[in-house]
């Protein structure tokens, strides 16, 4: 059992963190005095909600999008290059952790794109992009900068080329805040160098809205036609330099309105994002309407928050139009908030129109409680319906296609009736839950040699300490539908109450295992790691604690010894226990406390370090910590869990008498 004395609190400066902030919110438009500065700084530009309102509206946004060039002093020329085109029909990124389980197989020490592409293809509609996440939150656990944590990984280039293989865009990250790690060249030498060794098509620029004009010149020396993608709100005065941005946390108007980015330059694709959410339906219709992308972040760094059927198969709908109209949605002649029948427009349901040599593409949204099968198109519309999807589901999509008298249905329009005929419709809106479970607890065969500590069989009452972060600590989604968490909720330490019962008595070693005893043990078992690398890499005096040893070298080694490492639990009793002779503090400590939902896979460590990286609340903890603490590791893959701050200590069942 476990409680959680945290309080849920109103957060940083007074905000309730479900609540859009005012700076998320849509800009509402004055029709008679439009404020063309307010709207060039919107993220989303308010639709009117009455239907008699709307031309008016449509004219503004045509008045304002014809003038914000000369107002903000950007060039859309890089548009222009063919080799960047393929960015304006990157629909659908999917932000993922290198070590995902979908994408990784612990169990062959090998990376499966195979596997997580056919997931997305069933249930999603695919991706057009894979960000590789690969560092934060394990970043600061020791020296390793964000470019070890790519170039260290065995098989990226493999991983990266599969992907190319598959049609699917690959994106790194750069993480500016990373400035307290091992030092090499400045950021950008070593971002262009990542870029070209790796054949790299995108870069997610993380916490910038931005980037810096000389890293995007340099990027796009190196990789012509490169996508920087900023992660918040982009400045319209930058937009002719990023092809990609997110619609990140943008409120909606309660009719669907124009997200302004996309808006000034649609050939600029935004992904709507809401990381926490279980509902993505404001999110998915407003893409559908403005011809936007979407992210999908089914793992939030390790923290699960799986996409429902229904948003599920809207998505893989809104993604069936998109890719059969790309040029359309590029090139068209856009009518946002177009007009329907009177009856749809009471029921709720919202439309955008492209039109294009003869051929209209009618995106609609319904955002009511209740499916519409009613009359769509206005009277008088003049066009034939070449594609009809019949009705508008509630929270969900629809499309219509008509055609001008004497126009030919265009090649692309019977595959998108297929596709769309493929994609069922339900109204199954249920989180798909998963559970960490704990890898079992093996038991060991020796005693425990004189000097260990004891820990009683029996119920213990536990006051755990943690730092929140957005990986939570266990498997507990830790900001659900919270709107934009900041501090002090994000990052901030948290204390859990745990009961824990011991079925046996447990004697825990009261230090680390050293370099001398591993070096014993390798020259003794013959044991060898299917995976050798970073085994033993950094140098040590044999009477040091051991590093560079993950946890499966650790477990040969307790096994190897009759023992088995202790659980978390069994550790922080043992060094609370004040017992003479007790270490720790030098290096964070494994223990048999290693769990998996199937997608992401983690390990609590105790202890703390001697290493410390300053200067970000991004990074790991480091140094000592009291016993209390816990850390959530999520775990690497091939090899790069050994690290020079992580070692471990042993434990032994004993028989109570």
């Amino acid at each position: 059992m476990r409680t959680e004395s945290a309080t849920f609190v109103v957060g940083a400066r007074g905000m309730d963190p479900l609540v859009p902030r005012p700076l998320d919110r849509p800009t509402v438009v004055d029709l008679d005095a439009p404020d063309w500065a307010a709207m060039d700084a919107a993220k989303i530009i308010a639709a009117p909600d009455d239907p008699a309102d709307r031309p008016r509206w449509r004219a503004v946004l045509a008045e304002w999008r014809a003038g914000a060039a000369e107002r903000q002093g950007f060039s859309t020329a890089a548009y222009d290059a063919p080799e960047g085109r393929w960015a304006q029909r990157c629909f659908s990124v999917a932000q993922v952790w290198l070590w995902d389980e979908l994408l990784y197989d612990v169990a062959e020490g090998r990376f499966t794109p195979e596997r997580l592409l056919a997931d997305a293809d069933a249930r999603l509609g695919g991706f057009d992009g894979v960000v590789l996440w690969h560092a934060y939150p394990v970043i600061g656990i020791d020296e390793r900068n964000q470019w070890d944590f790519y170039r260290d990984v065995p098989g990226l280039p493999g991983l990266v080329d599969a992907l190319h293989a598959a049609g699917v865009a690959v994106f790194v990250d750069y993480n500016p805040w990373d400035t307290g790690t091992r030092r090499g060249d400045d950021d950008g030498t070593e971002l262009t160098a990542l870029v070209r060794e790796l054949g790299i098509d995108g870069v997610f620029l993380d916490t910038l809205k931005e980037g810096d004009p000389e890293l995007v010149a340099a990027l796009e020396e190196a990789r012509p036609g490169i996508a920087l993608e900023s992660e918040s709100t982009l400045p319209l005065a930058r937009l002719g330099e990023h092809r990609l941005s997110w619609a990140q946390w943008f409120a909606d108007s309660a009719v669907p309105g124009v997200v302004r980015t996309h808006a000034v330059e649609r050939r600029h694709l935004q992904h709507h994002v809401r990381r926490w959410n279980r509902d993505h339906a404001e999110e998915l219709t407003s893409a559908f309407l403005n011809g936007c992308g979407v992210m999908v972040w089914e793992v939030v760094f390790g923290v699960w928050v799986g996409w429902n059927a229904r948003d599920a198969g809207t998505l893989r709908r809104v993604l069936a139009v998109q890719r059969a109209c790309s040029d359309l949605l590029v090139a068209g002649e856009w009518t946002p908030l177009a007009d329907l029948h009177p009856a749809a427009t009471r029921a709720g349901v919202s439309a955008s129109t492209w039109s294009a040599d003869g051929v209209t593409l009618w995106a609609l949204a319904n955002r009511g409680p209740t499916t519409y099968d009613g009359v769509l198109l206005p009277e008088g519309h003049g066009g034939t319906v070449a594609l009809d999807t019949t009705g508008v589901p509630a929270s969900g999509v629809a499309a219509l296609v008509t055609l001008t008298p004497g126009t030919s249905a265009p090649d692309w329009l019977a595959p998108l009736a297929d596709a769309l005929a493929g994609v069922g419709v339900t109204d199954d809106a249920s989180f798909p839950a998963r559970t960490s479970t704990r890898v079992p607890v093996p038991t060991s065969a020796g005693r425990a040699p004189a000097g260990a500590v004891p820990v009683a069989a029996g119920r213990h009452r536990l006051t755990v300490r943690y730092r929140m972060r957005e990986t939570g600590l266990y498997d507990d989604a830790p900001f659900v539908e919270e709107w934009k968490p900041l501090p002090p909720r994000l990052h901030d330490l948290r204390t859990l109450e745990r009961d824990v019962v011991l079925d046996r008595l447990v004697a825990v070693a009261p230090r680390e295992v050293t370099r001398a005893d591993f070096d014993r043990f390798l020259a003794t078992s013959g044991w060898r790691p299917r995976t050798t690398h970073r085994l033993l890499a950094g140098p040590a005096a044999p009477e040091d604690p051991v590093t560079h040893v993950d946890l499966a070298d650790a477990r040969a080694y307790a096994a190897w010894a009759g023992a088995r490492l202790p659980t978390e639990d069994e550790w922080q009793l043992a060094a609370r226990s004040g017992a003479p002779g007790w270490e720790h503090g030098a290096v964070w400590n494994w223990t048999e406390s290693e769990h998996s939902d199937g997608r992401t896979r983690y390990v609590q460590l105790k202890g703390g370090s001697a290493y410390l990286a300053e200067g970000s609340e991004w990074y790991f903890d480091g140094g000592p910590q009291p016993p209390e603490v816990t850390a959530k590791l999520l775990l690497p893959g091939l090899g790069l869990a050994r690290s020079s701050t992580i070692g471990f200590r042993l434990a032994w069942d004993q028989e109570t008498s």
